[in-house]
């Protein structure tokens, strides 16, 4: 198979950037992003993109309209394409067995009965989205109990290793592109078609390929490291500020060792985001499920030690202003989770706000990129913007004063 027709479903943080990227890339390739919701999909072919990401307005003007499309009609775009990204929310559980740690597959297996319903011919799918070792084990048994004659899959794993804020420096500049897939004729086969697909900006050396489990557990390792990271200096800054030390200067000295590194060294509020907590926890529900509680205890401590990071700090603010922020006005200069982006899922900001809110006191938040400000008291107000907010502090009435 020589693909010449890709299909995202998902129109998001990942499956937007990542289609954008190849379309760019690959202008022999036509890039079909489809999402159920009318209401995204039309931002994408505005003016005003649902997402702000640098650099990324660019890259959509010079491929849509050409080779990039954003659409509904996801029943053409499955039949007509070669390959199939899945690149839908896997959120965090909340309710049942694994509630609160477990990743909900619902949206993957959606979409998996949507392409068992529709494709023709010779398929590979793709998976996008950030999901449990042997998941796509799950989807080729969903494709396989639906098989029609003449359809034929193969199932891979591509997982994404976008940060929020540099997603198209890291699309473009990618350390290393995993691709899992079944150890056979047709599997290899299918992986070195998507390959092809990268090559045309990703160096070879760049592009590993593994079995699919490994890929998997790959996204989930990567994120759970780099957190680690993140909470041990967070530790390490409640130790300065009991003894007198300077947690820059201590992660200065640390990321001079040519073993460490610098990056994810710098003391904060805490991690936030879509990805870190949440792969986390599932990849503490995924050991206590292999019966390995100790493995699982010691990644649980990440999430306690961030936890932890943000209580403290919004303590401190507290302690700063006499024990009391009743009626007190305070502005919050930024509230998405990190720079560069209008993200606000498990900004640490919420937490501190949601504290101070809880103390009495009057919040002016600010953030040019988010899609919260205004402010914030006992009414609680939002911004009106191009989607809901997702922060949880702001809710109801959509003004401003």
């Amino acid at each position: 198979m020589t693909i010449r027709n890709i299909c995202c479903i998902g129109a998001g943080y990942v499956g937007g950037p990542t289609c954008s990227i190849i379309a760019l890339k690959c202008p022999l390739i036509k890039v079909t992003v489809v999402d159920k919701s009318k209401e995204r999909i039309a931002q994408w072919n505005s003016d005003k993109l649902p997402i702000y990401e640098p650099g990324l307005d660019q890259v959509v003007k010079m491929s849509r309209g050409k080779n990039l499309f954003f659409s509904t009609d996801i029943h053409t775009a499955i039949k007509e394409a070669d390959l199939i990204f899945i690149s839908v929310n896997t959120p965090t559980k909340t309710f049942g067995n694994g509630r609160g740690r477990a990743a909900d597959l619902k949206y993957v297996e959606s979409a998996a009965r949507m392409i068992a319903e529709i494709a023709t011919g010779d398929k590979i799918v793709v998976e996008k989205s950030t999901v449990p070792v042997r998941a796509a084990e799950s989807i080729m048994n969903i494709l396989r109990a639906n098989h029609k004659p003449g359809v034929s899959y193969q199932i891979l794993s591509n997982p994404e290793f976008l940060a929020e804020g540099t997603a198209i420096e890291d699309l473009l500049c990618a350390d290393r592109v995993l691709i899992g897939g079944e150890d056979s004729i047709e599997g290899h086969a299918a992986m070195e078609e998507l390959c092809k697909v990268y090559e045309h900006w990703i160096p070879r050396e760049h592009i590993l390929t593994m079995n699919t489990w490994s890929s998997e557990l790959s996204k989930l390792a990567a994120n759970a490291f780099l957190a680690q990271r993140i909470s041990s200096i967070n530790s390490l800054s409640a130790v300065c500020e009991a003894t007198g030390a300077d947690v820059s200067e201590v992660a200065r000295a640390v990321d001079l060792d040519s073993r460490i590194g610098s990056k994810f060294l710098h003391a904060s509020v805490g991690f936030g985001g879509s990805c870190f907590q949440k792969d986390i926890l599932n990849l503490v529900y995924m050991c206590e499920c292999l019966n390995l509680p100790e493995v699982a205890a010691y990644w649980q401590q990440v999430i306690d030690m961030n936890e932890y990071q943000k209580s403290r700090y919004s303590a401190k603010k507290i302690e700063s202003l006499f024990n009391t922020v009743t009626d007190k006005r305070i502005s919050m200069l930024e509230f998405a989770f990190k720079k560069n982006t209008g993200d606000t899922r498990e900004s640490p900001a919420i937490h501190v706000a949601k504290t101070l809110l809880d103390e009495g006191a009057m919040l002016h938040i600010y953030d040019p990129k988010s899609r919260t400000s205004g402010t914030s008291s006992s009414t609680r107000r939002s911004a009106t913007g191009s989607l809901p907010c997702s922060c949880g502090v702001c809710k109801a009435s959509p003004t401003v004063p």
